[in-house]
This record gives C-alpha cells, sequence and structure tokens, in this order.
C-alpha cells in the first residue's frame, strides 16, 4: 500500500524542483525529504530520482505516480468536503491569503459576517502576493486564496486550482489637487514621479505598460506593494499612482483626484481554492460572505 504521505512529497518535489525548496515549503529538513522518498522508492520497487549534478530529476516512474498522487490528494479532499458537508456546524480553522486593498475592503465585512453566522469558525489571514499565495494553496499553507487579473496581461490557469469571480474594479490615476503633477490626461505625465508596486509583482507590470501604451517610460521613483503608502506620497504631492476604486469602499479619497485612465481598464478580482476542496462548507461559506460584501 502506498503511503499517501510520501505521494504528496513526491508531488511536491516535481512542482518544486529541488529537495530543497520541499524541505522549506514543508517545514522538514531536506535528509527527512530525502529518507521519505528513499522509503517510497523500496515500497514501489522501482527508482524515483536520478541525480543530476546536485540535484535530483524524477524519473519516468516516477512522474506516473505523480499523475496519480495529484488525483489521489484531490479525492481525498472531495472526501473530506462531503464528510464536513454532511454536518450542521461549519467548523474548523481556515487559512486565507489575500492582497492589501481586499483586506481593506471586503474582509472585513465578510468577517462579520461569518462571525454571526458561522461562530465556531475560526479564519486565519495573511497578507500576500499572489504569487506566492497560490503557490502556497497548492502546497496546502492555505485553502483560500484571492487573485487579481489585469487587462492586457493574461495569465492563465493553474492546474488544479478552482476559480469565481469576485468583481471587477476600474483602475484609476492618483493625483495630488494641485501643483504640477494635477494635470487631467496621463499622456501629460511623462515628466512626474510615479509611485508603483515593484516590477515583479503584476500591478507593477501591468501599470508600466499603460505609461508605455500612452507614450512615455515611467520615472519610478518609488517602488511599494502598499497602497496606503502610495495615496500618502500622492496626497503630498511627491508621486502620481494608479490606485483600484475597491480602496475606496467606505472611505473618501483624500487630499488628492482621482482622473480615469484611457480605457477605464479593470482588473478581475477573483477566489481560488484547490478543485478538490471547493465544496467544503467552510471555504463555500468564506466566498459566499465575500461576494455578499462585494455587492453590498
Amino acid at each position: 500500500m502506498l503511503d499517501v504521505h510520501r505521494l504528496r512529497l513526491l508531488r511536491e518535489l516535481d512542482r518544486l524542483g529541488t529537495l530543497a525548496a520541499v524541505a522549506k515549503a514543508l517545514s522538514y529538513s531536506p535528509s527527512a525529504i530525502s529518507q521519505q522518498l528513499s522509503v517510497l522508492e523500496a515500497e514501489t520497487g522501482a527508482t524515483l530520482l536520478e541525480h543530476v549534478g546536485r540535484g535530483v530529476r524524477l524519473t519516468a516512474q516516477a512522474r506516473i505516480l505523480v499523475r496519480h498522487a495529484e488525483a489521489i490528494l484531490e479525492r481525498m479532499e472531495l472526501a473530506e468536503a462531503e464528510l464536513a458537508a454532511s454536518m450542521t456546524d461549519v467548523t474548523g480553522t481556515l487559512r486565507v491569503a489575500s492582497f492589501q486593498s481586499v483586506m481593506l475592503a471586503l474582509v472585513p465585512g465578510a468577517l462579520s459576517r461569518l462571525t454571526a453566522e458561522h461562530p465556531g469558525l475560526r479564519v486565519e489571514i495573511t497578507q500576500s502576493e499572489a504569487a506566492p499565495a497560490f503557490a502556497g494553496l497548492l502546497a496546502r499553507d492555505f485553502d483560500v486564496v484571492l487573485g487579481e487579473c489585469y487587462p492586457g496581461l493574461p495569465e492563465p490557469g493553474l492546474p488544479g486550482v478552482d476559480e469565481e469571480d469576485l468583481l471587477e474594479d476600474e483602475m484609476r490615476m492618483a493625483v495630488p489637487k494641485s501643483g504640477p503633477w494635477s494635470r487631467t490626461r496621463l499622456a501629460d505625465l511623462a515628466d512626474a514621479p510615479f509611485v508603483f508596486d515593484p516590477e515583479e509583482a503584476t500591478a507593477g507590470r501591468w501599470a508600466r505598460h499603460v505609461c508605455r501604451i500612452a507614450g512615455f517610460e515611467p520615472d519610478v521613483r518609488f517602488q511599494s506593494p502598499d497602497l496606503l503608502l502610495q495615496l500618502r506620497l500622492v496626497e503630498t504631492g511627491h508621486a502620481v499612482a494608479f490606485v483600484p476604486d475597491l480602496l475606496w469602499t467606505g472611505r473618501a479619497p483624500g487630499d488628492l483626484e482621482l482622473r480615469h485612465l484611457p480605457d477605464r481598464p479593470r482588473r478581475r478580482l477573483f477566489t481560488g481554492v484547490r478543485s478538490g476542496s471547493a465544496k467544503q462548507p467552510a471555504i463555500r461559506a468564506f466566498r459566499s460572505a465575500l461576494q455578499v460584501t462585494a455587492g453590498g
């Protein structure tokens, strides 16, 4: 009988590429991972790993097991979801990863709704950008992840992830109320200082892309994923930023002006869960609470 835990280790090695990365993701030592995979080789009677330089590579037999491991793990989550759905109360711990604007605008309202309707459910939330959050979802560090997709930068869905649309959120240009950067058109701001997310982040790549389409390379003077810092730099006259409408949920813009960007671009917000866990009562309750809050 194959051990499911060891199959998961093999799957993670296929996904992450190195024993060190698997050990870090699952909080084991690399030697412990290696020992468990050696036991799996003994159980199967097949060579699963080949040494390549200082690393290892999965054999053809290992990849057969990985394909089945994906199906087994998804089936186990389906069984857990069905079992949980048969019970009356929504309880347990739900681990969520979200980026800042959703945490500021929607999460508090969703948590209030969940507390009233499902007091036995504990929700733990970590602020995280999408890429590491989805990696954590697949590694089972999180149960729900908030994702975003920007126009002009399509991102294919991840295998094994169930996506559910949350809302479309217009992106606007935030400029100081007075001073040289209070002009109304993006094309007039080629010499303005900008504050954007780092370029490796989706939002940062998109913002630079918008400026290039407008005909100039932006002078990115400040880089930060912190939207509140971005707003403060705009309010004090030091920068121009691109910010989501969602940020103004329950509050009014401060000492700045909001302008429409060309073509009024909207980002798509969605929740992602592992495909086998989509029917988990806690996940369904959280998604529902978010939808109600977003539509309110």
